[in-house]
């Protein structure tokens, strides 16, 4: 089973400026990579082809509309390809896709975060101890 890498290569030279295209940047029709959800835009609200599809359609819901979408969501978007890549019960070329997707989804922009800082812990409070603390029953 050998195959020639040359169309695996052309597919992500051509892929990964698409991917990396916040989906308002197309106009017109949806400029997709596979089924109704993976590429620039969706056909929303058209149900996933797929499970890649489906991990795409996630990562569309998660993406603002017109910016890009934060880390977490090409994280998971990348998470959830790589899932459909090494599952043996996918078809094949769906398997190569779904890997070419989380290629694209760990190169993608990501919004700046903005995630609140977590507040600081109080400070430890001294507790006196008063001498009728000692005649209270236990």
């Amino acid at each position: 089973m050998k195959r020639s890498i040359l169309p695996l290569i052309l597919l992500t030279g051509l892929t990964v400026p698409a991917l990396s295209r916040p989906a308002a940047a197309v106009e017109g029709s949806p400029v997709l990579l596979h089924g109704n959800y993976c590429g620039p835009g969706n056909k929303a609200p058209a149900a996933p082809v797929d499970a890649l599809d489906a991990a795409c359609a996630r990562h569309d819901a998660c993406t603002p509309d017109g910016a890009l979408a934060p880390k977490a969501c090409n994280l998971r978007l990348q998470v959830d390809a790589e899932r459909v890549a090494d599952d043996p019960r996918q078809p094949t070329d769906l398997r190569m896709l779904a890997g070419l997707v989380a290629s694209g989804a760990a190169m993608m922009p990501s919004a700046p975060s903005s995630a609140p800082r977590a507040p600081a812990a109080p400070a430890a409070v001294e507790v006196e101890s008063t001498p009728d603390a000692d005649l209270l029953p236990e």
